[in-house]
């Protein structure tokens, strides 16, 4: 197998409970941990973006209250989850910060990334602490999420992130070396996959149950997970996660399943934006923004010469020419009170008529779809 993260810029790693977590003392295994990092660095010296996914909070909490094995009802969850995390978070920091790394905590639900403002304040915040050099530890809000709103496992959270920073690659680490053609634990024949071109409902009828006892997951969420990140166009690999320096054995050709990506984040994104059945509000721009829109260029507020509709920061928008064609669509970097404020402006103008540094564009060029391209 190629080394799928040699391309890779942003990569997501998910961690599984089972790996973190000594599934016999429910501690934490610190050098598995260490060795783990000392990889995520080697990916950061090789200029890549890395965000992590962590499940086993509830695993350390668990032992930390004292809570009786077996399965814990949701408010003795909650209750393991808030005393884990802490410790989860602080091992994190402790080790990262051995490399040289700031670690930040970042806890999701479900509603950040169904909610479109929510989504994007959370969008921003990661885009930032990765600029900032910092590495994402994120996991599920267990503290206050229910079973009406999780995510059901962190897998399906790791591909929502990967989705969410248009990652290239999501590494999904756990107690299997990927797909099997059935369950290796009941089927002797069964059969490894290395590479799925495609999640069809054959490919699907082989996932199988967890067998580690300690995650919530197992082959059909992470099956349900491949699904979500190929189609934003992220790779995905699935390998088993147990021998220290996980990241460096799956780079080396250790077994595991890799699934290929449908298409580009770039490209998932403008075809995304340009299905929207309903934007909220028109943008009404001069021929010179036009012209720079055809030419690849962001929409600044000073092309715009009207703006029509109620919409939000983060809502799709029409943008037509002063004829009324249909020039494009795409995401509104400001609500419309705030666009008119700018509207016909210089982009230096912005912070001395709203009062905050905001963006240059009033669409950037990443979040804007042209309609010949539809």
């Amino acid at each position: 197998m190629t080394d799928i993260l040699a391309a890779a810029r942003v990569v997501v790693v998910k961690v599984g409970s089972s790996l973190l977590v000594d599934g016999e003392s429910g501690t934490l295994r610190r050098e598995w941990l260490k060795s783990l990092v000392s990889d995520i660095a080697a990916l950061r010296r090789e200029g890549k973006a890395v965000l992590l996914v962590s499940s086993g909070a509830i695993a350390l909490g668990r032992r930390a209250l004292k809570l009786k094995a077996g399965p814990l009802k949701l408010e003795e969850s909650q209750a393991a989850a808030a005393a884990g995390q802490v410790r989860l978070a602080g091992a994190y920091a402790e080790i990262l910060k051995a490399e040289g790394i700031a670690a930040a905590q970042v806890l999701l639900t479900l509603d950040d990334t169904e909610d479109r403002r929510r989504y994007l304040n959370a969008r921003a915040t990661l885009k930032m602490l990765l600029e900032l050099g910092s590495v994402p530890v994120i996991n599920e809000n267990d503290t206050v999420a229910t079973s009406e709103i999780r995510f059901g496992d962190n897998d399906q959270l790791a591909a929502r992130v990967a989705s969410m920073m248009e990652a290239d690659c999501l590494v999904l680490l756990s107690d299997v070396d990927g797909l099997y053609s059935a369950n290796p634990n009941l089927d002797a024949a069964a059969r490894h996959i290395a590479e799925v071109p495609a999640i069809t409902p054959e490919v699907e009828a082989m996932a199988g149950g967890s067998v580690s006892g300690l995650g919530r997951g197992g082959m059909t969420s992470k099956l349900i997970a491949a699904k979500l990140a190929t189609a934003a166009g992220c790779g995905v690999v699935i390998a088993k996660g147990k021998t220290l320096h996980p990241i460096s054995e799956v780079r080396s050709g250790a077994r595991a399943t890799r699934f290929a990506a449908s298409t580009t984040p770039a490209a998932a994104r403008k075809r995304w934006i340009a299905g929207v059945l309903n934007p909220q509000g028109v943008l009404v721009i001069d021929d010179g923004a036009v012209r720079a829109l055809k030419a690849g260029s962001s929409l600044l507020p000073a092309g715009v010469k009207q703006i029509d509709g109620r919409f939000e920061r983060g809502d799709a928008v029409l943008v037509r020419d002063q004829a009324g064609r249909e020039i494009a669509r795409g995401l509104a970097a400001y609500g419309a009170a705030d666009a008119e404020r700018i509207a016909g402006k210089r982009s230096l103008e912005i912070e001395a008529i709203l009062g905050y540094r905001g963006r240059d564009e009033i669409i950037h060029r990443d979040d804007l779809n042209l309609t010949a391209e539809r």
